[in-house]
């Protein structure tokens, strides 16, 4: 076949799906409400997400203790009717409801929270948020398995063997005990010992459990050594964790320290149960498919079309249900911001999150002012961050010079943006802590501090690359950059896009050398920003790690004077700012364009407007 008519035939068959899409799509009744999502979501397990397009869905999906208020954020009942908190701000008790049910109708009982918390630190879950549960007693000992083990430690040692008769992806055999010695390898090599990626695999773990003593060695089946038994993994006993049930309604947690945000986390939904019948049964990968999915929440998922849509309905038995006003809503996932405003203008869509930079411009001039859009500021921050494993990033000189060498008015005004310029990581806004600043623009020490690295004007300077998920605003700013530092320090820099997940997959996996980044606050405490750069933190992503930045940030968690606690995160924010992995860039601002008939829908500082509360008044008739 020529290549003429394979091109003329691949066309034809491109035409023909897409009239079968638009016909199947016409078919279709629309959703009573339906907003664009911005992109294809990774998953739907609250436990492994980061995402806000992820975060959106899975809010509707599902439901914590506690859930946060539309516009103040403050912390509402959820599947807890009830909390209190002790003298010494360490322990929360909270009692659940008893008319709170999963969508396949089973009751919703503390085991439940027992089960997702244990899963959210267990480390194969692989949970990038697992250090906002750290404030729990032991949290962060569990999550770190045999690397935070002493002599005498309650342990667990999962085999890797299951039960017989168990679900098919249930955790294996547990074998529960006292650790009582940790022997090192004889033939070991000091660099190996000094070695914390290798704790584990070279060292072997005796457990008393049952009446005897075994030995074991973390690793595949049949790996140990003579001698020893394999496991998967040895934790601490996760009834040493502040987390318990004391009765099928009530659930009590101890923290390390008082922390005054910490109902706040808890309506965070990395937090939140998911049904661990539904999650052993079909698998990790499986279990969040439409047909599968066990889910508390508001709504429920009808149906998932990729690269088109997910269909939420409302779960009847919701335990608020008489609240819920929205019966269907449509998840678009539409990542071109010009097709997602002709949706908008066109009436196909209730809410986009965004307009691009030059349309908010554009916008923010309008007269009459469109009674639609609000700008307005976001308690978020854009940035690049520098993988410092990579030579020459890994040189705190080269990182300065690169900060220094942005000139974030330019970025701003050629991007068409409403932010504003971003000389913290941390945003301004939070009572009584003032961000400590990077400097502006400055190339004569640019130049100087490259030089200084071994690379004056640029000479012999490797040729390093910007990774970026595709939205025009970024690949704009992407180029600009490029410019600017070909311009100023006269590198060259190359630039790359990629798709959502397969831009998180590269982010986690240090596949990069710079990296456009968004981090939009959890709670409003500069914490939210800082403690995500400590030394292997999951949501670091940078390898860079300083002793005493992560010495503050812990000892932050314990200092009770409110001032002196902030006073603390700004002497680590200094840190960052004079030798960390990241140049801030702007300040987010608000870019949402709302139709006046949805009500429910009100602005906050995070921008994160949860489902449950939308409803429709068209013409005074209101749902």
């Amino acid at each position: 076949m020529s290549p003429r008519i394979a091109a003329a035939l691949g066309l034809a068959l491109a035409c023909f799906a897409g009239i079968v899409w638009v016909v199947a799509r016409g078919q279709l009744p629309p959703a009573e409400f339906t907003f664009n999502n911005d992109t294809e979501i990774k998953s739907l397990d609250p436990a492994i997400v980061t995402g806000q397009p992820e975060g959106r869905i899975i809010e509707a999906l599902f439901e914590g203790l506690v859930r946060l208020g539309p516009e103040k954020r403050e912390p509402r009942p959820g599947i807890a009717e009830s909390w209190t908190l002790s003298d010494d701000g360490l322990t929360y008790t909270f009692k659940l409801r008893k008319n709170a049910v999963w969508s396949n109708g089973e009751p919703i009982t503390s085991q439940d929270f027992v089960y997702s918390m244990r899963r959210f630190l267990d480390p194969l879950t692989l949970a990038e948020y697992a250090y906002q549960a750290w404030y729990l007693k032991n949290g962060e000992r569990y999550s770190r398995a045999a690397r935070s083990l002493a002599v005498g430690d309650p342990v667990e040692v999962e085999l890797h063997e299951r039960t017989p008769g168990a679900r098919e992806y249930a955790r294996g055999v547990v074998l529960r005990g006292e650790l009582i010695e940790i022997e090192t390898d004889a033939d070991a090599s000091q660099a190996d010992l000094a070695d914390p990626a290798k704790y584990v695999e070279l060292r072997t773990f005796v457990v008393e459990s049952e009446g005897r003593s075994r030995r074991f060695r973390v690793g595949e089946p049949g790996a140990a050594r003579a001698g020893a038994d394999s496991c998967r993994q040895l934790l601490l006993d996760f009834s040493e964790v502040g987390f318990r049930a004391v009765d099928p309604y009530t659930i009590e947690m101890v923290l390390e320290s008082p922390t005054p945000y910490w109902l706040q986390l808890v309506g965070f939904y990395p937090l939140w149960p998911v049904n661990q019948a539904c999650v052993e049964t079909h698998g990790p990968l499986d279990w969040t498919e439409p047909d599968k999915i066990v889910t508390n929440g508001p709504f429920t998922l009808e149906f998932r079309r990729i690269r088109d849509r997910m269909r939420l309905r409302k779960f009847a038995d919701y335990w608020d249900a008489d609240d819920v006003r929205v019966e269907t809503i449509d998840a678009l996932a539409v990542e071109s911001l010009t097709t997602q405003f002709n949706l908008y203008e066109t009436g196909k869509c209730d809410y986009i999150t965004k307009v691009s930079p030059i349309t908010a411009r554009e916008l923010v001039k309008a007269d009459p002012p469109r009674k639609d859009f609000f700008p307005a500021p976001q308690f978020g921050t854009y940035f690049y961050s520098m993988n410092v494993t990579r030579p020459p990033l890994n040189d705190a000189r080269v990182r300065r010079a690169l900060l220094l060498s942005i000139d974030r008015t330019e970025i701003i005004a050629t991007a068409g943006s409403i932010e504003t310029p971003a000389f913290s990581f941390t945003p301004p806004g939070i009572p009584g802590y003032d961000p400590p600043r990077c400097d502006d623009t400055n190339l004569a020490e640019a130049r100087r501090l490259l030089a200084e690295a071994g690379y004056p004007g640029g000479e012999g300077f490797p040729k390093i690359e910007i990774l970026y998920n595709f939205e025009e605003q970024h690949q704009t700013i992407a180029e600009l950059v490029r410019k600017q530092w070909r311009r100023g320090l006269g590198i060259d820099v190359s630039t790359r896009n990629e798709e959502w997940q397969t831009f998180l997959s590269s982010t986690r996996q240090l596949q990069f050398d710079l990296s456009r980044r968004a981090w939009i606050g959890d709670y409003l405490d500069p914490n939210t920003f800082l403690d995500m750069f400590v030394t292997g933190g999951e949501n670091n992503q940078t390898g860079w790690g300083n002793e005493e930045y992560d010495r503050i940030i812990d000892a932050a968690k314990y200092e009770g004077d409110p001032a002196q606690r902030l006073a603390m995160l700004a002497r680590a924010e200094e840190i960052l700012m004079t030798e960390g992995p990241l140049i801030p860039i702007f300040f987010y601002a608000t870019r949402y364009l709302v139709k006046p008939y949805v009500k429910g829908f009100f602005y906050n500082v995070q921008d994160t407007h949860p489902l449950r509360y939308i409803r429709i008044d068209r013409g005074g008739v209101s749902r």
